[in-house]
């Protein structure tokens, strides 16, 4: 470890970056680390007019400084465009404090889907990161960006880019929770699940789980109306062997308004599965989504949704989804922040995850 470093965080993720900073702080290489925590650092000042100004109330010199931030739902109540502000504010004031390394952490994205130009429009992903980078950011770290492609937007000759895939995060809970052994994962998974693109773009992904578990791919090939945001128009699905009694598991990136979903479980639905169920890394539930999942959970069409706390869920949340499972990430934050700061290879981390290797040995994916 060549600096002293800090986790620091704008109001929209502290509780989250305090979290990540108690794990880092039992990892051995990290133990002997005094303040590591340091999520109150920065103050926010707003002028009479509405303006801002970030301040940071303590020595950053020479540091590494780890900083959390969210423009989706998050913990202050802010909304995108406040949000956004008050990191631009945080890492400019970080680079003025003569801090060594300025590392954004933003486990979710929120401009990740405006990732192309098509006639006239501003792509707002490549906004962000280019604003982020010429404020003085060295080094960014997101999980489970919307497209491959967007990591190309990021000049590695100025500033260090990390996508870490999340989906083992998904894939170990399974195991955790529904597999448990490999007799189950032989004679029920092998047997009796399915995994389910939401569209032929995600077709690539729920491979994946589909090798991890050796279990049926099914396809969904999504037409949508572009002349209306978030509208699907028809599903057709593909796929080798019957669905008829199979449990299913939809895999997406990420579940907004819910339609992409909702259409797919009624086509689904309609071939007699056992049951459905959702995987998701990232849940942002914009409205109607709740509406949305509920009426399709007292129609028991959807059984239960798993995803992660990349997006703040607030204390209502398991009366507003009482079928939703949220998988915690500051695990898989800590070890990342580790793999950084020390200089070590991301390897591990982007690793294949097969289900057997992982039922027969627990420990083989733990830092």
């Amino acid at each position: 470890m060549k600096n002293d470093f800090m986790i620091t965080a704008t109001e929209t993720m502290r509780n989250y970056a305090s979290d990540v900073a108690g794990v880092l702080s039992r990892y051995p290489d990290f133990s002997s680390k005094q303040n590591l925590n340091a999520v109150d650092a920065l103050e926010v000042k707003c002028f009479a007019d509405g303006e801002m100004e970030v301040e940071i109330s303590t020595s950053l010199r020479g540091k590494d400084v780890v900083i959390f931030s969210s423009s989706a739902r998050n913990e202050a109540g802010l909304d995108v465009n406040k949000a956004k502000l008050e990191l631009y504010h945080a890492v400019d004031a970080l680079k003025r404090s003569r801090t060594e390394r300025i590392i954004v952490f933003e486990p979710y994205v929120s401009c990740g889907r405006s990732d192309r130009q098509l006639m006239r429009n501003s792509v707002g992903l490549w906004i962000h990161f280019k604003t982020l980078v010429s404020l003085g950011a060295s080094h960014i770290v997101t999980y489970q960006l919307h497209s491959d492609k967007s990591k190309a937007m990021v000049d590695p000759a100025f500033c260090v880019f990390d996508d870490i895939p999340v989906f083992t995060l998904l894939k170990k809970y399974l195991c955790d929770h529904y597999v448990k052994d490999i007799e189950t994962l032989e004679n029920v998974v092998q047997t009796s699940w399915a995994f389910c693109s939401v569209d032929a773009g995600g077709e690539k992904l729920t491979q994946r789980f589909a090798n991890a578990f050796n279990a049926p791919l099914v396809v969904a090939h999504k037409q949508r109306n572009y002349s209306k945001v978030n509208t699907v128009e028809s599903i057709n699905i593909l796929s080798a062997e019957p669905i008829e009694g199979k449990t299913l598991w939809i895999v997406d990136d990420m579940i907004d308004t819910g339609g992409s979903v909702e259409s797919l479980i009624l086509a689904l639905a309609k071939r007699n599965p056992a049951e459905i169920n959702v995987v998701a890394v990232h849940a942002p539930f914009s409205s109607p989504a709740r509406q949305r999942i509920a009426e399709l959970t007292e129609k028991k069409l959807l059984k239960r949704i798993i995803t992660t706390d990349t997006i703040y869920f607030p204390p209502s949340t398991p009366q507003d989804f009482p079928n939703l499972q949220i998988v915690p990430s500051a695990e898989l934050s800590a070890r990342v922040i580790s793999n950084i700061v020390s200089d070590r290879s991301m390897a591990d981390i982007h690793k294949t995850f097969n289900a057997r290797e992982y039922l027969q040995n627990l420990d083989l994916f733990s830092p």
